[in-house]
């Protein structure tokens, strides 16, 4: 490659690294970490390419201060918890918007998909949610209450068993990234396949008005928590697939923290929605206003957070 070529392609990010010496309070500890990873790597490629060029010694000298702003802050803060939540999490959802966006799309072709298959074949919900569970939420629906499996154990029980699943399917349907984002992608798939064939079950049995709200209680926030999981994922998957002017090595650590960093965010979300749906949705007959107001301000939670919040602290220069 050409130095003025090399030059070119990385000199947006050169001068976004200078910024952040210039206000390296500001700057997360792990993100003057992961800025000396890249210059550290840009300086190899340029040291091989242009041993005695001027980009080199740039490059050689932007290194040394981030180095030095390492060391210097190598003592943590005492707000370092508050820190992640404030700026390194939505420094890493601003990033990953795109691989988002890519999730909600696989989230909602699937789950269409799901919901057309059960349409036109009468099997396809047995093959997907299992004859038990068909057979059950059938007879839930004769006594009245077609969400009742909601209320069948005890709510603390109910909390730890669900919250742990919802954090293992979520850790799983990141680290299958690792085979290049295609597992993140079949997983997230078939978790969608199955919310299109539930709901769609659910419509034919003339259900639908009912049991809709009563799962939405714990599902905005934990079916959006799953898309959101796969986008880290997706983050993951493509640091293999799209290197950039990094080794492929060195683009995959790089990917592979920032994806585990919002896998890690995502815990305390589904820890909440495994509270509402142990406590809350058990009362599927709770007034419509309640439910309306738990699903809004759910839904009001995510998108704010994971998508809004960071795009207002990009504009505002804090990240």
């Amino acid at each position: 490659m050409r130095e003025a070529s090399f030059v070119s392609r990385n000199k947006a990010r050169w001068q976004e690294f200078e910024k952040a010496l210039h206000n390296p309070k500001q700057t997360p500890p792990d993100k003057l970490a992961e800025l000396f990873i890249q210059i550290t790597d840009d300086l190899s490629f340029s040291r091989t390419q242009y041993p005695q060029s001027r980009t080199t010694q740039y490059l050689n000298s932007l290194a040394n201060k981030i180095h030095g702003e390492i060391y210097k802050n190598k003592k943590e803060e005492k707000n370092r918890f508050v820190l992640f939540w404030k700026q390194e999490l939505p420094a890493v959802m601003i990033t990953a918007h795109k691989q988002l966006a890519y999730a909600f799309i696989i989230f909602i072709v699937a789950g269409i998909l799901g919901a057309v298959s059960v349409a036109y074949d009468d099997t396809f919900v047995r093959l997907v949610l299992g004859d038990g569970y068909v057979n059950m939420t059938l007879e839930n629906i004769k006594k009245g209450n077609p969400t009742e499996v909601y209320s069948s154990s005890g709510e603390m029980d109910m909390f730890f068993m669900i919250t742990l699943n919802n954090i293992m399917v979520s850790i799983r349907v990141f680290v299958m990234g690792v085979m290049a984002s295609l597992g993140t992608g079949l997983m997230l798939f078939y978790n969608a396949v199955m919310v299109g064939t539930f709901v769609m079950f659910f419509y034919q049995e003339s259900q639908l008005g009912q049991a809709l709200p009563v799962i939405m209680l714990h599902g905005t926030i934990e079916l959006t928590s799953i898309v959101i999981a796969a986008g880290a994922g997706f983050v993951m998957g493509n640091s293999i697939l799209f290197p950039g002017t990094y080794s492929r090595l060195a683009s995959f650590k790089m990917g592979a923290v920032k994806g585990l960093k919002i896998v890690m965010g995502l815990v305390p979300f589904f820890i909440l929605a495994g509270f509402i749906e142990s406590f809350i949705t058990r009362y599927a007959f709770m007034h419509w206003s309640l439910k309306t107001i738990i699903i809004g301000l759910s839904a009001f939670l995510m998108i704010y957070y994971f998508i809004i919040y960071p795009i207002q602290l990009k504009r505002n220069g804090r990240i």
